[in-house]
């Protein structure tokens, strides 16, 4: 019986490494794959021991498979703790390493990018110009930053909220899809920023240490202007960092996309709009709030609060017009299918007719 265990499990061992898509590279087939073959090839050089490669292996396994489709490019490893000459002939003084052969040349140039299955397949696709045939999720809103990137966003004219994280980190893995719908939700907002920071790559080291990351996810809130970080120890849900951004930015976004019920609407303004229910005579009330809509000129929201301007004069032509107009607007995004910019545009001008409409309402019922 123990024997019988022994084939099955052998055989099972087997069938998984015959599905690996990576290449396994020798001494003695190294030369004859990666330098003679006249194919690009990324290779990694790894030890079994390392748990940064542990890490990895699943990731590249995937990246083989992406572009197992094609023979213009290639897909490699090599046990460097095994096979220490490979690693002696090229410089590996660390593991994993990754080193990219272009088919030309002997000497490979080291990648030091993310780690993650979209930084690797965008770096072979930046190398060879073949893209992937996996079918990869959609393009991600989160911004992804270097030592060299976040230079250039950090102090800028935008307020970031930057997540330093790493590859065999699993509350990093967790936040991950928080932080993607996270991005999303702010793809609409010009002024916001969500990023993130591979604290571990080469390429970003540097920048981990400057602000002190020293565990994972950390979470810095820079407003715009500033390099001064302000420490996030909020909750890790979408709804909690859609509040902070929200207070931190004057934004009015809504967890999962869209705009919140205040966009768009102006304390000062919808006082107005009351004391047209109550009783300001529809003239007076519209002078005022062109008057007051002059002091929100520097408001990012402005336009809005020209709405409220084209709905008093429209109200003078109409008395029904707030009412027509949100069952219209309701209409229309009821139906779906509209750009993300444009949702947020009609979401927000019913925000400010309802207040109208609302107001109507009440005092009907009075």
């Amino acid at each position: 019986m123990v024997l019988l265990k022994s084939f099955v499990l052998a055989g099972l061992t087997a069938v998984v490494a015959a599905k690996s898509a990576v290449l396994d590279l020798i001494p003695s087939n190294f030369d004859e794959v990666v330098l003679k073959s006249g194919k690009p090839t990324l290779v990694e050089f790894f030890a079994p021991w390392c748990g940064h490669c542990k890490n990895l292996a699943p990731v590249y396994e995937e990246l083989a498979h992406a572009f197992e489709f094609t023979k213009d490019v290639q897909i490699a490893k090599v046990d460097a703790d095994a096979e220490r000459s490979l690693g002696k002939r090229f410089g590996v003084q660390g593991f994993p390493t990754l080193k990219w052969f272009d088919g030309k040349s002997d000497k490979p140039t080291e990648y030091n990018g993310g780690r993650d299955l979209e930084a690797l397949t965008a770096f072979i696709t930046e190398k060879t110009g073949i893209k992937s045939k996996k079918k990869l999720a959609p393009p991600s809103s989160v911004a992804y930053l270097t030592d060299a990137t976040f230079k250039n966003i950090i102090g800028g004219d935008k307020h970031v909220l930057v997540a330093f994280t790493a590859p065999w980190c699993g509350h990093c893995k967790s936040l991950a899809p928080t932080w993607e719908s996270l991005a999303t939700t702010f793809a609409n907002e010009p002024n916001v920023v969500i990023a993130k920071v591979d604290a571990e790559a080469e390429n970003s080291k540097a920048t981990a240490n400057d602000y002190g990351v020293t565990s994972y996810p950390t979470i810095k809130f820079f407003s715009k202007g500033s390099t001064t970080p302000e420490d996030y120890n909020g909750g890790r849900s979408e709804e909690a960092f859609v509040a902070f951004l929200n207070e931190q930015a004057g934004t009015h976004r809504a967890a999962g996309g869209g705009v919140d019920a205040t966009a768009g609407t102006f304390a000062v303004l919808d006082e107005i709009v009351t004391k047209y229910i109550g009783g300001t005579p529809l003239t007076d009330a519209a002078a005022e709030v062109k008057k007051a809509a002059e002091s929100l000129k520097e408001d990012a929201q402005y336009k809005y609060a020209e709405y409220y301007i084209r709905v008093f004069d429209k109200l003078s032509k109409s008395d029904s017009f707030a009412a027509k107009e949100l069952a219209r607007l309701e209409g229309i995004l009821k139906k779906g299918g509209l750009a993300p910019t444009k949702l947020d545009e009609l979401t927000t001008k019913t925000n400010i007719l309802r207040k109208f409409v609302e107001k109507v309402t009440g005092k009907d019922e009075l």
